[in-house]
């Protein structure tokens, strides 16, 4: 007999024992879900977490369902995915449970290769344009917090959670109701993922950039390299990421493209012991809570704009994520183990397509590099290009430059800057009135020790490139099917790595 229960326990008690304590006769037990709700604990409320588990009895056995893939017909040609983030991945890796094994088209290099090119980004200000924080095996999200957690509700997400277990995420990945791995984790786990798609057929061409699609007619017909070369196929999904602009320039005048609402902002960065306390009181120092994580948002009722954090880092770094030679944009990364001194998020505040900038695509690129070229102007003119602006939170508040400034994460070093004049003055003047609301929100952040990096510009992608809603490919052109972060269709890993599966399940049905 299998039995299913709910429990809300303290967070310091143990699960096991409730259950061995509670259900004598107890064989074994497995989480379904886990959440900690540590509200009220800068108040003196204790955490508590929420659990839903299954428990079975002597001579019982957990019951396993695993889904069966019906084989397609062996294609022509192999379908072409251009990128391999987290929506290319999964894309092929979906195909291949169908019997249809991809072509991988990847500008940058493997994943254990890319730490050689960024490191020297970070220490020398020596940016390889192909193969950076966000071009390479695994994405941009490969260099990130590593965060699991995503708003949209797709049926696939127990199925990228499982399929992240099963190449070597921890279990807890699979029940946790925010889960992290961290970037040391995921650049092993892509490996093996990346590994496990060759060795069953599929074919990864790393150093490899498109530089165009090819259509006959109204049909795709395969893509032609920077090298000159064409491949063909009646299929390429475009997974390329949030950054590579060059794709939109180049399908303008071919498919429908809208420019959309994205966010910009700054890094901020306190200590980690501060945020810590700020969120768990007492019990900050409690190894069974973890790093502390905040969510703030303010909604200004002048206009309807709306500045909130974004991709928390607890004891994470903020890292130079540049992509153009004349361009600095700052992300945050933390480790499995979260063990940096500082923890980090994004400030964003919302800049809207035919508001902030032209709703044709050239102005909405522009408006995101003018913020990325004007802040690595000032780093070039004032130290070597390679800095981060930074400025204390304080004087931000205030106008007024700082003079001096606080240890960062930052592996690529901080140039102090007037962040008020880097910034567009919307951006400026509404993060000044969230900082003030947050404060209330989250008493003690806004902290002498605070810091803000920027530019924070790559939140999302800019674009969307429009594709039907049920075949998933564009209408102007048959099978070209847009994927992901960069098509404007997810934000962030899991929801990037959903939809690679929603267009592998379009293919197929099509098929």
């Amino acid at each position: 007999m299998l039995k299913k229960v709910q429990l809300l326990l303290d967070f310091e008690e143990s699960l096991e024992s409730h259950l061995k304590s509670r259900y004598p006769g107890l064989k074994d037990f497995r989480i379904i879900s886990k959440a900690l709700d540590a509200r009220g604990a800068s108040r003196g409320k204790r955490p508590a977490v929420s659990y839903s588990v299954e428990i079975i009895f002597q001579g019982d056995q957990f019951i396993y369902h695993q889904e069966v893939f019906k084989k397609v017909l062996p294609l022509q040609f192999m379908p072409i995915i251009v990128g391999t983030g987290p929506a290319g991945i999964f894309l092929a890796l979906r195909l291949l449970e169908y019997g249809i094994p991809s072509l991988l088209l990847e500008r940058g290099d493997e994943a254990n290769k890319r730490m050689l090119t960024i490191g020297k980004f970070w220490r020398k200000g020596q940016l390889d344009p192909d193969s950076n924080i966000c071009y390479g095996e695994g994405g941009a999200g490969l260099f990130s917090d590593g965060k699991l957690i995503t708003r949209v509700k797709s049926p696939f997400i127990p199925y990228v959670m499982q399929r992240l277990v099963d190449f070597g995420a921890p279990s807890e990945v699979a029940y946790t109701s925010n889960p992290h791995l961290g970037s040391n984790k995921i650049r092993p786990l892509i490996a093996k993922l990346t590994q496990y798609l060759k060795e069953r057929g599929c074919i990864i061409r790393y150093r490899t950039k498109m530089s165009e699609v090819l259509f006959s007619a109204n049909k795709v017909s395969g893509v032609r390299l920077e090298t000159g070369e064409v491949i063909y196929s009646n299929r390429v999904i475009l997974a390329t990421g949030h950054s590579a602009t060059e794709i939109y320039l180049q399908l303008k005048n071919q498919v429908e493209l809208k420019a959309k609402d994205y966010a910009v902002g700054v890094r901020i960065e306190h200590p980690r012991v501060l945020i810590d306390r700020l969120q768990h009181g007492e019990f900050f120092k409690s190894s069974d809570l973890g790093d502390a994580r905040y969510r703030l948002s303010y909604q200004d009722q002048s206009d309807e704009v709306g500045t909130y954090s974004f991709c928390m880092c607890p004891g994470g770094h903020v890292l130079s994520s540049g992509t153009e030679k004349k361009g600095l944009v700052v992300n945050g990364m933390s480790n499995f183990a979260r063990n940096s001194p500082w923890s980090n998020a994004a400030l964003v505040v919302a800049v809207k397509a035919g508001v902030d900038y032209n709703l044709d695509i050239e102005s909405a690129i522009k408006y995101q590099h003018t913020i990325e070229e004007k802040c690595f102007s000032y780093s070039q003119i004032h130290a070597s290009g390679k800095e981060i602006p930074a400025q204390r939170l304080m004087d931000f508040l205030q106008g007024t430059k700082s003079k001096t400034l606080p240890h960062t994460s930052c592996p690529s070093g901080i140039i102090s800057a007037p962040l008020y004049d880097l910034l567009p003055k919307n951006v400026v003047t509404h993060l000044q009135v969230a900082l003030e609301q947050f404060n209330i929100q989250l008493k003690g952040f806004k902290s002498e020790e605070a810091l803000l990096l920027a530019p924070e510009t790559r939140t999302s992608s800019p674009i969307t490139i429009v594709r039907d809603p049920v075949t998933l490919q564009t209408s102007q052109k048959a099978g070209l099917y847009p994927c992901g972060e960069g098509a404007g269709y997810a934000g962030g890993i899991t929801s990037a790595a959903c939809d690679g599966v929603k267009v592998a399940e379009a293919i197929v049905r099509e098929l």
